[in-house]
């Protein structure tokens, strides 16, 4: 067993290591489509936020609502402690003593470099992070003696509250109220001699931090999280303290959003409290639930996956486009009625296994709905009209909320559902094996 996880420790590594040499290679060569970098560097944010947000409603069963709070917090005290002396009166410009009168990042750069900067960010973030785990705690004494919607609401107003708060006129000379926070150090000020390090250093920072998680959740702590989420009165039958370790997952989860929220900040090279509203948590949950809850890499991918689809993959829709011909024309509508008929099979291939009456009422309306699709397909070519139909400004948002419908309504334990990358070799032989299959 030893030599199996040293072997898959290497494994681990190596793979680490080639996907930097393979970021850096994207960050330095010219031809590498902007989107594709905006997609990696965003994406490995949230894939930090989700999972942290899924240690808290994944792996403990606790329902909270509060996750773009805590990464509030961690955006603007990274932002605060960074923001170079020399440029605060202008970032402050309505408040003539704004600004805290240092730098953190500044002083630890300008005294050893490259180095000493890395050390300075390293230093706040985990100080975003201790923010947002004391207010954590300091709201998890009276908010998780309630239990699912109720914990879910009380979180979501807390949220809204350090919005607020954030804003307050009084704050404004610490955080610039509701104006723009800018000038603080973000991923552009990385590189060595000419290397930029733009998409390494935010897949650094979010992969240790994933790393941190996956250990803690196989450790003691992270059974016993699962034992609450489970069954909470059999653990506590079980001498489990639930008040103590249900605090504890509240304030590792804010700990680590915290964090993503000074990654957010430095990536966005701006921080404005508006941007930390209420449907960055909702899009948060929604990423944990298409990855999988209580999976972590499902978490990763789906993250990736929507930030993806959400910011590149379908901006085309957002276009007015015009075939140019009719063979353009006729393999747009082969194309399209083939991407009929394999959602149609799909959705007839999950509704197989219901009562025969239930099936045939689910059945009819899409089989009909499909016959209205590939009827205005056929139309579609024999008519003059070369223009793509709905292709305009917003639709590419209307394709992605249909497609995120579609995901969520027919493989409702996303993604990877509880599994994960790595064990899903070892589970094979188990789940073939209660098949009745050989192994």
């Amino acid at each position: 067993m030893k030599t199996n996880n040293h072997r898959k420790s290497w494994i681990a590594l190596l793979i680490a290591l080639s996907m930097l040499i393979v970021l850096t290679l994207l960050d330095n060569w010219s031809g590498t489509p902007a989107m594709l970098l905006t997609v990696l560097r965003k994406g490995s944010i949230y894939a930090l936020v989700v999972v942290s947000m899924n240690l808290l409603n994944g792996f403990t069963g606790l329902f909270s609502l509060g996750q773009a709070g805590f990464m509030l917090l961690g955006a603007y005290t990274y932002a605060v402690l960074t923001v170079p002396v020399e440029d605060q009166s202008a970032v402050y410009q309505r408040y003539a003593t704004g600004g805290v009168g240092f730098s953190i990042t500044e002083t630890l750069s300008g005294a050893m470099g490259q180095f000493g900067l890395l050390i300075g960010v390293i230093f706040c973030l985990l100080l975003a992070g201790l923010v947002a785990g004391v207010f954590a705690w300091l709201i998890g004494l009276p908010v998780l003696k309630l239990k699912s919607d109720y914990l879910a609401i009380a979180t979501l107003g807390f949220a809204e509250i350090i919005r607020a708060v954030v804003m307050y006129e009084k704050l404004g000379p610490v955080t610039n109220g509701s104006n723009l926070l800018y000038g603080f150090t973000n991923f552009s000020d990385f590189h060595i001699g000419g290397l930029k390090l733009d998409t390494v250093m935010p897949f650094i920072f979010s992969g240790l931090c994933i790393l941190v998680v996956v250990l803690l959740i196989n450790s003691t702590y992270g059974r016993v999280f699962k034992a609450i989420r489970d069954d909470e009165i059999a653990a506590e039958a079980m001498g489990i303290n639930l008040a103590k370790h249900k605090r504890m997952s509240f304030i590792i989860s804010s700990f680590f959003a915290g964090i993503s929220g000074a990654l957010l900040a430095m990536y966005q090279a701006s921080v404005q409290a508006n941007t930390f509203k209420a449907s960055m948590t909702y899009e948060i949950l929604l990423i944990v639930v298409i990855g999988g809850i209580g999976s972590i890499s499902g978490s990763a991918i789906a993250s990736f996956l929507f930030v993806g689809c959400s910011e590149w993959f379908l901006r085309f829709l957002d276009n007015d486009t015009k075939l140019k011909n009719f063979n353009a024309k006729l393999i747009f509508a082969i194309v399209f009625g083939l991407v009929v008929v394999g959602l149609a099979a799909l959705i007839f291939r999950k509704t197989r296994k219901m009562e025969r009456m239930e099936k045939l009422w689910r059945q009819i309306p899409v089989g009909l709905l499909c016959l209205g699709l590939v009827a205005w397909d056929i139309w579609f070519v024999i008519s003059p009209n070369l223009k793509l139909p709905l292709l305009r400004s917003g639709f590419r948002m209307v394709v992605f909320s249909v497609v995120i419908m579609i995901v969520v309504l027919f493989f409702r334990e996303g993604i990877m559902g509880d599994r994960e990358l790595w064990d899903m070799k070892r589970r094979r032989p188990a789940a073939n094996a209660k098949a009745g299959e050989p192994k």
